[in-house]
């Protein structure tokens, strides 16, 4: 196994793609926006060195940190509701992962 490497919540903004630290903020948007597409907080997760699970039907558990966050993806609709968004928040808010 890996050793497990610490860096600050500032290196690892400054090496995302633009793209995720678009997604960041945006969740980070106060009031909470609901245009944010699903697909773009599942990668900005993945890019934290997520890992999805899939669930039964739409559902996935995405683990970063040793932390994880369970989520439905929306169908047919591509953007994210309110709550979801604010669930994301709340969670990258626990790994210590905020704009």
């Amino acid at each position: 196994m890996a050793p497990l490497i610490v860096v600050s919540k500032y290196d690892i903004i400054s090496i995302m793609r633009t793209k995720h630290r678009k997604t960041l903020r945006a969740i980070f948007t106060i009031p909470t926006r609901a245009n944010i597409k699903f697909a773009d907080i599942e990668s900005l997760l993945v890019s934290l060195d997520g890992e999805v699970m899939e669930g039964a039907g739409s559902r996935i558990s995405v683990t970063v940190a040793g932390k994880a966050v369970f989520l439905h993806r929306l169908h047919p609709d591509k953007e994210a509701k309110k709550y979801q968004v604010e669930d994301v928040r709340e969670f990258l808010q626990k790994i210590g992962v905020e704009p």
